[in-house]
């Protein structure tokens, strides 16, 4: 099964952009998902279990990194992005 997800992270932080990149950076190196970035998300795909594993991995990291940041997110059972549909 597929898994389409859309993230937006807002780190609590004045300096917002770098943690913000740093994540998006650490999802572009899995080979097994696809990621398509916009000015105000994210939005990634794949194997559903695989990609939701990953993805907590990642936001774990960002908290244990920035510390206090918000993560919304929309999960898609399915093969399309949300940008197709």
């Amino acid at each position: 099964m597929k898994l389409v997800a859309e993230i937006s992270m807002y780190p609590l932080n004045e300096q917002y952009i770098p943690p913000i990149q740093e994540f998006i950076d650490r999802l572009n190196s899995y080979e097994n998902i696809k990621v398509v970035t916009s000015a105000t998300n994210t939005i990634v795909s794949g194997e559903y279990l695989s990609t939701m594993q990953l993805l907590a991995v990642e936001m774990q990291r960002s908290h244990e990194k920035v510390g206090q940041a918000i993560f919304v997110c929309k999960f898609l059972n399915g093969e399309k992005m949300s940008t197709e549909i």
